[in-house]
């Protein structure tokens, strides 16, 4: 019974996981469609930033301990994504790379 009620949940969570790219698009009116752009003409061009940086500053959104003139912007936007929605969207970014 165990095994079964792990995969399922197994299974619902890969259903469920956090499409990267729809996520993004919210943040392209202010990054760019590429990640180009300074959001407000005052933020870090997200474009070239690895992974784990976009990680660590999304949570710092999130949790308040990161951000400057942008950080009650941003923390609104991010305050409701979990864990794996912000894995996914950093990753996401990560590919954005001048295409």
């Amino acid at each position: 019974m165990k095994k079964i009620i792990l995969g399922l949940t197994l299974i619902s969570t890969m259903i469920l996981a956090a499409d990267g790219a729809s996520l993004y698009s919210k943040c392209a009116g202010c990054h760019g469609s590429q990640g180009e752009k300074k959001a407000l003409g005052k933020s870090k061009i997200i474009q070239d930033m690895t992974k784990m940086d976009l990680v660590a500053t999304l949570n710092g959104y999130k949790d308040g301990s990161y951000g400057g003139a942008m950080k009650g912007i941003m923390r609104s936007q991010i305050v409701r994504l979990s864990t794996e929605d912000i894995e996914a969207l950093a990753l996401h970014i990560t590919t954005l790379k001048n295409k």
